[in-house]
């Protein structure tokens, strides 16, 4: 592509994110600091899979071009691809340094290649990555993504040597027959003929007649669990009530086949009645779907890391939440590249462990089964499942209950409102953090209003969502108003103090404030009124101004 197209599509873009980065750069630039960008940059653009990222030098943050005089001249600026080479890893440098005369002045656009597979890139020793915007250490999760891509190794893989079909459930091989004939409809009468070892071969859960470690977790005696030391083939469903105190638990070994539809016959999926009094709702439907439910824990189970030591936990909460934890990191990185692909990975940790699952029925491998649970909430006007990955785990929260009714109800009838959109304004309505981009994002179509990081939901769905009491309630009053109010009180008492003033208007302040952000606000209302010259101090009480 010509430079100048590429100027012109990166300046038409959303803005910087993790691999663009523009700096207005007018005259001279801190060498160091561009060393850094280099490793960011590099790095962001080998997590995201593309082949290059872009530090565009004469542009500011808002997109106008401004001109650079940066290393003018063309030796010197050529000059700069060995002294960056000088200080990365891997000697990584520019691919090119572009320089586009564009009418508002000279613009640099340097072309920086993604880190190579396996290898992040360092500056002076230091791995850079971004969040957002911003510029820092690449996280040691990303550095491991980063490494793990050269991995050839697949614990599932593994062959247990002295193992033999007597290892297995008999119980479990024919559970496994009846949903391979599910999977693979064409091959069911083919399956009659098969002994147990050429159906073990076909369903790749064994290799050529050895018994591997998928084939002793999935369908192998309890007895058989040594084979996999000292990887944990367990699933622990707890049972905690509102408080989150444990009332009951039971553990669930191999086979993991017969272990995992325990677990799901365990949990309770209680109905969930719809207080509603026309016909939007039905009357009543299960708190979790029963495809959400099955998705989330064989995710877990296809995808943790054995080698951890660790075992698949499943938490059911009477409240009406299920989570779901493994060890291990997300490869994807983050949910939203796996909703956004919608696409099967091309890694996977056990890649053979996930084969001979898609084969038993068990998961699919057409990379939807994530956005098809996100849609399926949306559906049910549940909360969206929350994904927590950090600590080297992962953790799924299904909710199963509407938060707020009319909420919901209304929220049915924005059809414009995109998996996106509603995925953030679950996040709003979670009290979870936006980004600036994802705060502007909502604030453009009017889906939110205030001031990060105490965001709710506009009138603009308040009005559709009847909500226009919570509206107020999360908005408040205009700071006047608020005023106004201290100072009819104290006319009337001729004095208050500091808590007659509290017990006014704390239980007034927007509900999306906390206590001390409320005392806060009180506290600075006082000091506006008092430098206004409005009221005074008078020991420990506020009388009006005298002056």
């Amino acid at each position: 592509m010509q430079p100048e197209r590429q100027l012109q599509q990166l300046l038409d873009g959303t803005g910087e994110s993790e691999i663009v980065e523009f700096k207005e750069a007018k005259g001279t630039y801190n060498f160091d600091k561009l060393g850094r960008y280099v490793s960011a940059l590099s790095n962001e653009a080998n997590l995201k899979g593309l082949p290059s990222a872009w530090l565009v030098f004469g542009v500011k943050d808002n997109h106008r071009v401004v001109g650079t005089r940066f290393r003018e001249s063309h030796r010197e600026l050529q000059s700069l691809k060995k002294e960056i080479a000088d200080k990365t890893t891997h000697r990584l440098t520019f691919i090119e340094i572009h320089v586009v005369q564009h009418e508002h002045g000279r613009v640099l656009l340097f072309e920086i290649p993604a880190a190579p597979q396996g290898m992040p890139v360092a500056w002076n020793g230091h791995y850079y990555g971004r969040d957002g915007e911003s510029l820092g250490p690449l996280s040691i999760d990303e550095i491991e993504r980063i490494r793990y891509q050269n991995r050839q190794h697949d614990w599932s893989a593994a062959v247990c040597h002295d193992a033999t079909l007597d290892d297995l459930s008999q119980d479990a091989i024919a559970l496994a027959r009846e949903e391979f004939a599910t999977k693979h409809p064409r091959l069911a009468d083919d399956l009659t003929s098969w002994n147990d070892a050429t159906f073990l071969n076909k369903a790749r859960l064994t290799i050529r007649g050895q018994i591997t470690r998928t084939a002793i977790l999935l369908l192998g005696k309890p007895e058989a669990a040594h084979w996999l030391n000292p990887a944990t083939p367990t699933i622990t469903w707890i049972l905690k009530d509102r408080d989150g105190l444990e009332r009951d638990y039971e553990h669930f070994g191999c086979p993991l086949l017969i272990g995992a539809e325990q677990v799901y016959r365990k949990i309770r999926n209680l109905k969930y009645r719809y207080m509603a009094d026309d016909s939007l709702f039905p009357e009543e439907v299960d708190q979790y779907d029963p495809f959400i439910i099955r998705e989330a824990l064989n995710n877990a189970i296809a995808h943790q890391n054995y080698e951890l030591g660790g075992k698949v936990t499943v938490v059911e909460f009477e409240d009406g939440r299920l989570c779901f934890n493994n060890p291990g990191r997300f490869i994807p990185g983050s949910v939203e590249q796996v909703i956004h692909a919608d696409a099967p990975e091309s890694r996977y940790r056990n890649r053979f462990l996930t084969d001979a699952m898609v084969n038993l029925n068990m998961i699919d491998t057409i990379g939807s089964g994530i956005r098809k649970m996100f849609i399926i909430q949306k559906q049910r006007f549940f909360p969206l499942p929350e994904y927590e990955l950090d600590r080297d785990r992962v953790q799924v929260t299904i909710t199963g209950r509407v938060v707020d009714l009319n909420y919901a109800r209304k929220l049915a009838e924005l059809p414009s409102l995109t998996l996106d959109d509603i995925i953030l304004l679950d996040r709003v309505q979670k009290q979870k953090p936006l980004t600036d981009d994802q705060a502007s994002h909502l604030r453009r179509q009017g889906l939110i209003e205030g001031r990060k990081p105490n965001l709710h939901i506009s009138a603009h769905v308040a009005r559709h969502s009847e909500e226009k009491a919570r509206y107020i309630r999360n908005r408040g009053l205009s700071d006047q108003q608020y005023k106004q109010m201290i100072c009819n009180l104290i006319e009337q008492f001729g004095e208050a103090k500091r808590k007659d003033i509290d017990g006014l208007l704390l239980d007034i302040l927007p509900d999306i404030l906390s206590d001390q952000q409320k005392n806060n606000k009180v506290k600075n209302l006082l000091q506006s009124l008092k430098n206004q010259g409005v009221i005074e101090p008078t020991g420990k009480r506020w009388r009006m101004s005298r002056r």
